[in-house]
């Protein structure tokens, strides 16, 4: 009998052991509320590894893109309609540096959003706007160097500063127009469902916006864009091959063709960017249309392919840096707060280059 007790007792405190240690392995993202997604846990290190990471990257983006902003804010010489399509590309790219980035930081790190339902459609609103205009922008700086190569005497008249602002408020305008339909769409899909659970964040959608999302976000902006810019290249190699054998001849090469041939430099910078993004974008967009056509699951691949489309936010100011004089020009004057000078917006910021 006295066997059979110890027995019993130590299948009772191995039971209980194996209870608190399941206790202690299932974390909840809310404890307090049935509905609870379940937490993943992460070691101390890789906290403070991950956290010290997206602050950099959050921050460097944020400051590289306010750099550009102040720039072509300041500088009156800066003020043409190529760069104001540069400076709503830049407030769309700062905006992904100090809202989303920091949000989608703690939502990976924590792997629970702790900041409701309510808030993660706001969030996915912001997040697809920023997307929408980013890309609408892109498309409407296509049409601008299209003009601005293929038709370069019409440029002037066609292409004007008002008529810049215009198309910005309605490319900012439709974005947000559009995700909200898409968010409002996404709330009765979400309210539907019964394998949701709380402490999530995630995009679902219904099979027709996922078709109507693929037309408007990805096949026609990016059509539009590459036929543009194949037509663009080809102008502009004729143009620059024409000019550099009139140089190498010897003979006299006036302001509008050196115009031209500086407008197809600042063309391959923008062409540059604008495939630096579309590498970024289109294979998550052809990842979430090859996984489950109603919910875009969180896989470590999906995870590496949306941060790439955030960390492009970041990479554009670097191209600006690398390819535009006059940009290395004006963060010199703001870093050494000679904006603060006066008449200083008056400052010649080009040197040997003109956009």
């Amino acid at each position: 009998m006295k066997g059979q007790e110890k027995e019993q007792n130590k299948l009772l405190k191995r039971g209980d052991l194996i209870m608190a240690y399941e206790t202690e392995e299932t974390q909840y993202c809310f404890p307090a509320i049935n509905s609870s997604c379940i937490k993943g846990r992460r070691s101390r290190y890789e906290y403070n590894v991950m956290y010290v990471f997206f602050s950099l990257l959050s921050a460097s983006t944020v400051f590289l893109n306010l750099l550009v902003i102040i720039s072509i804010s300041h500088f009156k010489k800066l003020h043409t309609s190529t760069n104001l399509l540069i400076l709503s590309l830049a407030v769309a790219d700062l905006l992904v540096g100090l809202i989303v980035m920091p949000l989608e930081a703690i939502n990976l790190t924590e792997m629970c959003w702790y900041f409701g339902d309510t808030f993660c459609r706001l969030f996915l609103l912001i997040l697809g706007l920023l997307l929408s205009a980013s890309l609408s922008n892109l498309v409407l700086i296509a049409v601008d160097r299209y003009m601005a190569v293929c038709h370069p005497l019409l440029y002037p008249q066609k292409i004007t500063t008002t008529k810049t602002l215009a198309s910005i408020c309605l490319c900012w305008f439709c974005s947000s127009a559009y995700n909200t339909a898409l968010a409002g769409s996404r709330r009765y899909f979400d309210s539907h469902r019964i394998d949701v659970c709380y402490g999530k964040c995630t995009l679902v959608i219904s099979f027709a916006w996922k078709i109507t999302d693929l037309c408007f976000s990805l096949l026609f902006p990016c059509t539009v864009i590459i036929t543009l810019y194949l037509r663009i290249f080809y102008v502009a190699q004729k143009q620059i091959k024409i000019i550099n054998s009139f140089m190498k001849a010897g003979k006299f090469v006036n302001q509008g063709s050196v115009r031209r041939k500086s407008e197809s430099k600042a063309t391959l910078t923008l062409g540059l960017i604008v495939t630096v993004y579309l590498l970024c974008w289109i294979p998550y967009f052809l990842l979430s249309l090859s996984e489950n056509i109603e919910n875009v699951e969180i896989t470590s691949t999906t995870t590496i392919l949306i941060w790439l489309l955030y960390v492009n936010s970041g990479l554009n100011p670097l191209i600006y840096a690398f390819f535009y004089p006059w940009f290395k020009m004006s963060v010199k004057h703001i870093l050494t707060l000679k904006i603060f000078q006066p008449a200083s917006s008056l400052v010649e910021v080009f040197t040997d280059y003109h956009s």
